[in-house]
C-alpha cells in the first residue's frame, strides 16, 4: 500500500454506498469501506471489472449520488461540509459523450465558463480549444465533429473553471489509436501544467503508460493500490528464453526442476517465479551441461497479466 506522507489531491476514507432496493430485489452494497489517497499532480489509475464500483465513486465526488457513510475530501474540502467547493476543485469528463448540437466549441465554452461564474476577462476559451487540438473548429457546429473531437472537446468543457483535479471516466473509450494517443498528450500537458489527473479506464496498456499510481478495486472494495512500477513487479510468473549454441537434446535432464520447453532447434524457454528461481541457476545448468549461451531475452510482465492475476476476470473494466 502507498504510505501516507504525501498532500492529497482526494481523501475517500471507509467510503460505503448501499443502494436501497424493494420486497422483490435486495439493496445492492456498491462500496464496501473504500479508502483512497490521491496525491496531489500525480496521474492516478482507478481499475477494475464492470460493476466494481468505479462510476459510483466518481459520482459521489461529483456530488451525483448520495453515499451512505464514510468520508470524502477533494483539495481539503469535506463534500459533507462544502460541497459546492468540492464541485469547484474537480473538473469530470464522462464516460457517454455529451453533444450540444447547435452550439459552436467556442461559444460552448464560454457558456460553461459563465456557468461556473468565470468573469469574461479570465475565460481561457480560445486557450483551451488550442490545449485540445480544435482551434481551427472553434466556430464549426459541434454536431458536424467527429467522435473523437467531441471527446476532447469534452476535456475542454471539463477545465473551464481552471479546477486542480481532472476526472477522466473512460475518456478514450471508442477512440482510435492516433486519437487516443492525441488525448494521451493532452493528459500529459495537464498535468504537467500542475492539475491532479484521476484516471479510470479499461484499456490497461493506457493506465500502464500514463499512471503514476493504480488502485484496483473489485466488488466494492480496494484490492490493491500501488505505484505502477510496483503493480507490474508483482507478476508471479515470467518466461525468459535461451538460444543455444547446439540443439539441447536432453532438455528433461539438464533442466530437470525447471518448467522448461523447446520452441526451436536451438530455443528453450524456462517459465519461472521471480521470487523462488534465480535466473543464475539457469544459466550454471545450461553451462555446466556444456551448451553456450548465444542470447537471452525476456517476457515482461505487464499489467494485464496482473490485473487478471488479482481480479480473476477479464481484463474489462
Amino acid at each position: 500500500m502507498i504510505e501516507d506522507t504525501k498532500p492529497w489531491a482526494v481523501e475517500i476514507t471507509d467510503l460505503k454506498k448501499t443502494y436501497k432496493g424493494n420486497k422483490k430485489s435486495p439493496g445492492e452494497e456498491a462500496l464496501k469501506g473504500v479508502s483512497l489517497n490521491v496525491p496531489r499532480g500525480s496521474i492516478f489509475g482507478l481499475l477494475g471489472p464492470n460493476g466494481a464500483g468505479k462510476s459510483t465513486i466518481i459520482n459521489i465526488m461529483a456530488g451525483l449520488v448520495t453515499k451512505t457513510s464514510g468520508r470524502v475530501k477533494i483539495w481539503d474540502s469535506d463534500i459533507d461540509e462544502d460541497l459546492r467547493k468540492c464541485k469547484a476543485a474537480i473538473g469530470v469528463v464522462p464516460q457517454e459523450i455529451n453533444e450540444d448540437a447547435f452550439f459552436t466549441p467556442a461559444a460552448l465554452l464560454d457558456l460553461m465558463a459563465g456557468f461556473y461564474g468565470v468573469p469574461k476577462k479570465d475565460r481561457r476559451t480560445a486557450e483551451l480549444l488550442e490545449m485540445v487540438g480544435l482551434s481551427d473548429k472553434a466556430e464549426a457546429y459541434t454536431r458536424t465533429l467527429s467522435g473523437g473531437m467531441k471527446r476532447r472537446l469534452m476535456v475542454a468543457k471539463a477545465m473551464v473553471h481552471s479546477p486542480p483535479i481532472l476526472v477522466l471516466d473512460e475518456p478514450t473509450a471508442g477512440v482510435d489509436v492516433e486519437l487516443r494517443k492525441q488525448l494521451w498528450e493532452n493528459v500529459r500537458g495537464l498535468n504537467k501544467q500542475g492539475v491532479t489527473i484521476l484516471l479510470t479506464t479499461h484499456y490497461l496498456e493506457e493506465a500502464e503508460e500514463l499512471c503514476d499510481e493504480i488502485a484496483i478495486i473489485n466488488h466494492g472494495e480496494v484490492i490493491v493500490h500501488e505505484t505502477t512500477e510496483a503493480l507490474v513487479s508483482r507478476i508471479e510468473g515470467k518466461e525468459i528464453r535461451f538460444r543455444l549454441d547446439r540443439p539441447m537434446e536432453d532438455i528433461g535432464t539438464v533442466l530437470a526442476g525447471f518448467v522448461a520447453e523447446k520452441t526451436g532447434k536451438r530455443s528453450v524457454i524456462i517459465r519461472y517465479n521471480p521470487s523462488e528461481t534465480e535466473v543464475g541457476a539457469m544459466i550454471e545448468a545450461i553451462q555446466k551441461a556444456g551448451y553456450g549461451i548465444v542470447d537471452i531475452s525476456t517476457d515482461d510482465s505487464d499489467l494485464e497479466d496482473v490485473f487478471l492475476q488479482l481480479t480473476g476476470s477479464s481484463a474489462t473494466s
